[in-house]
């Protein structure tokens, strides 16, 4: 399967009536994307139809089939506006940060309450479930364009130029940093080891040891002379 690219930027202004041509109205595709999301999380991809999506959405079939022509197109334009809003909530983070600890623990926080919440642990189990007859679909997930390591990437080159950081290969740095903030969380919950999302202390205890180890490897030492 071929995915399309996110509709959310490109949609056609209304016309002079104030009314979008068909398939072009942001928030009805809105609107079916939150009822797709509730029904592919409840049932699953196999077990969701598109009639389960009309219902859940409060849209006939004509106007869902104008949106998107398959579950799967569907199913991935979900996948993807989900990926896509979590990666700028943490884009923006991070942005608001000059000093690195802070945003190193801004991000650590925002990205393991994320990667463990119940809701995102069943989407990826799903996506898991269907990568035979959507691979693009999984590599998109968990790679995609923009992802969580081109904006740790983003971070560390800007604090690299500030001088706050002395970083020799970027992409091994910013990959250390999320293998040791989601340390063992992730796979425990994914593969059903971690009934629940960790408390919230755990997870500090875990950010904040991560960046201990980040920093003593990366960070500027200064001296100070006599």
């Amino acid at each position: 399967m071929t995915l399309k690219p996110d509709h959310a930027a490109v949609f056609s202004p209304p016309a002079a009536g104030g009314r979008f041509a068909a398939g072009e109205d942001p928030a009805k595709r809105q609107q079916i994307l939150a009822g797709a999301k509730r029904v592919f999380m409840k049932m699953g991809f196999d077990a969701a139809s598109m009639n389960d999506v009309t219902r859940e959405a409060g849209v006939s079939k004509g106007t869902l089939y104008v949106y998107f022509t398959n579950k799967e197109e569907l199913f991935s334009a979900m996948i993807e506006t989900e990926r896509a809003a979590f990666v700028a909530a943490v884009r923006t983070a991070l942005a608001e940060h000059d000093d690195p600890e802070a945003g190193l623990y801004e991000f650590g926080i925002s990205f393991v309450t994320h990667m463990t919440d119940e809701k995102v642990i069943n989407a990826m189990r799903t996506v898991l479930g269907v990568r035979d007859r959507m691979p693009v679909l999984c590599q998109r997930f968990f790679k995609g364009p923009v992802n969580l390591r081109t904006i740790m990437r983003d971070f560390l080159e800007r604090q690299i130029a500030e001088g706050r950081l002395e970083i020799d290969d970027i992409d091994l740095a910013a990959g250390q940093f999320l293998d040791l903030a989601s340390g063992s969380f992730f796979k425990l919950r994914l593969f059903g080891s971690m009934e629940e999302p960790p408390p919230r202390d755990e997870i500090e205890r875990v950010i904040r040891g991560a960046i201990r180890v980040f920093m003593a490897a990366y960070g500027v030492r200064r001296h100070e002379t006599a």
